[in-house]
């Protein structure tokens, strides 16, 4: 869903000068979720500035930045004044900011500060007060990473070893471009409103499994005693030796990778007995000993991937089998001078073979006869000898390969089931890991902040990565606070249809704000237009500071 393009905002005055009016739009749910998390007051608090020489604090270049990140407007950061002029400022920041005071030069020095301090810790700082300030407990952390690509022609030179700062490289592009260079950004968020609670930029040629296990080295007894984690939930990139035995005792969550001979053993020991259920969903628990930790592997069983598994097999199979079958043509068509020859032609053959195999083979010596008419009762000095048989592809291969894909293995160290059951520990690696990659997809979207991701060096991309992480944190407390809202209230706020849905995503709700604007009636009275009854019992759920942003004065 696409919001609506940009209104010209600018103030609106008649000849006498006695009005004007100012957008406001949804903006203002966003600075007044900046404003509940206390997030300007926290960045200056911790950042060390001459407050006498700055019209602009840190924290406020850092809000103005967050309101145009969720303005969804698709403009770069030099274009800022142009995106603030004709809204509500004194609203918005508070008296005395204009427009022109949000320049790129104001932003690009938060930037260089916020680098200076250093992005990840800077970030971990914030997170953790906003999920004290939102009452959440976060004792699950999910765990993933993401490319983003930029335009920028970056040398690898402006990287030095000695700093540490993000190389804008080529490297796996998860968007599909790998003409492009980019940058790798990692997430921990918390399961309850999938905000982050952790980030850090990392360069673009980057490997999962490595930074995984730096992260959990340097991070993991600060997040435990930040934000209170307790357990990891990653994907199978988590799931080595050396990362399992680095997190010791602490609390973790896997997928097994597929590729583990283990892993398949036990998949074919009970998948069959999984795919005789008639449930769309079917696990068992078995414990196991891998990397030398004791561990509760549960096998998990769809007929939804089954599905899927005999769509790719038919496919891969047909593929697979024709390209094997022409090759067997080519080597049935070949000659050798001995026995031997054929018969290591043939080995060597079905060692290549990955789908079927030889059936019945046969080394046959045909005569090789000389030109002319043979003598009567004349013998053949010498044979050719050639290969024979028919391919087959056992029935019982293709019944592992498609058990083995129709199943995946979750495993934790959690050996209690009373601390963790199997039904939790599912919902946790199949349902809530979503939240960290809608929140990729949040930054990924055309009309955020990441379409700006060209700046002049390395570490304001990396300053910059963790603003846009601290716009994804906004968006998804306002989400939870709306949703807490209703459900608390037991109501329910109108969807595209006008149907009630007691679960709107914030995207929807900052659309359905468009068109709100401040119209200031000379300097006596203020009146905020286009709010609807829907519109004014939100904010009233949402509490005074939400109403006084949206409130007529005067």
């Amino acid at each position: 869903m696409s919001l609506p393009s940009e209104k010209t905002d600018t103030a609106t005055t008649d000849e006498a000068g006695s009005y004007s009016v100012e957008s406001m739009n949804h903006l203002g749910l966003v600075a007044a979720m900046v404003d509940e998390l206390g997030l300007v007051e926290c960045i200056d608090q911790m950042m060390p500035q001459d407050f006498n020489q700055r019209t602009v604090s840190i924290g406020l270049a850092v809000k103005a930045m967050i309101l145009m990140g969720l303005g969804y407007v698709q403009r770069t950061l030099y274009l800022t004044p142009q995106f603030f002029r004709g809204k509500a400022l004194d609203r918005l920041l508070g008296p005395g900011i204009l427009a022109e005071h949000l320049n790129d030069d104001i932003l690009g020095r938060a930037l260089d500060a916020i680098y200076t301090y250093g992005p990840t810790e800077w970030f971990g700082l914030i997170a953790a007060q906003a999920v004290k300030r939102l009452g959440l407990s976060t004792p699950i952390g999910h765990l993933d990473s993401t490319s983003l690509h930029t335009d920028g022609a970056y040398a690898d030179s402006e990287a030095d070893d000695d700093e540490p700062v993000i190389r804008v490289t080529h490297g796996y592009s998860r968007d599909h471009r790998p003409d492009l260079k980019q940058i790798v950004t990692q997430f921990i968020c918390e399961n309850q409103a999938g905000i982050p609670v952790f980030m850090k930029s990392l360069s673009g040629n980057s490997n999962d499994q490595t930074d995984f296990r730096a992260t959990i080295k340097t991070h993991i007894e600060g997040l435990k005693e930040g934000v209170g984690l307790k357990y990891l939930v990653a994907d199978s990139a988590l799931y080595t030796a050396e990362t399992l035995q680095q997190l010791g005792g602490f609390g973790w969550i896997s997928r097994v990778p597929e590729t583990l001979t283990l892993a398949r053993e036990m998949t074919l020991a009970v998948a069959s007995d999984l795919a005789c259920n008639p449930e769309p969903l079917s696990y068992r628990a078995v414990c196991v000993t891998h990397a030398g930790i004791r561990q509760r592997w549960l096998i998990v069983h769809t007929h939804a991937a089954r599905q899927r598994a005999k769509k790719t097999l038919r496919k891969q199979h047909l593929t697979l089998s024709e390209a094997e079958s022409k090759a067997f043509k080519h080597l049935q068509g070949k000659t050798f001078a001995c026995e031997a020859d054929a018969t290591a032609a043939l080995q060597a053959f079905c060692q290549t073979l990955k789908l079927t195999e030889v059936h019945e083979p046969q080394i046959i010596a045909s005569p090789r006869r000389k030109r002319g008419r043979p003598g009567k009762n004349q013998t053949p000095a010498t044979y050719d000898y050639l290969i024979q048989g028919t391919l087959s592809c056992p029935i019982e291969r293709y019944q592992h390969k498609l058990l083995r894909k129709s199943c995946f293995i979750v495993a934790t160290n959690e050996l209690d089931q009373a601390a963790l059951p199997d039904e939790r520990l599912l919902e946790c690696y199949k349902k809530d890991q979503q939240k960290v990659e809608r929140g990729f997809r949040f930054l990924k979207d055309p009309v955020f902040l990441s379409s700006t991701l060209f700046l002049k060096t390395p570490r304001r991309i990396m300053a910059l990565m963790a603003i846009m992480t601290l716009c994804l944190l906004v968006y998804a407390a306002v989400q939870w606070r709306v949703r807490q809202a209703l459900q608390q209230s037991q109501q329910t706020y109108p969807d595209q249809k006008g149907k009630p849905n007691p679960r709107p995503t914030a995207r929807w709700v900052f659309q359905s704000f468009i068109d709100i604007s401040v119209l200031h009636v000379s300097s006596l009275k203020t009146f905020v237009l286009g709010l609807t009854p829907a519109q004014k019992a939100l904010l009233t759920l949402l509490g005074d500071r939400y109403v006084a942003l949206y409130a007529n004065s005067g």
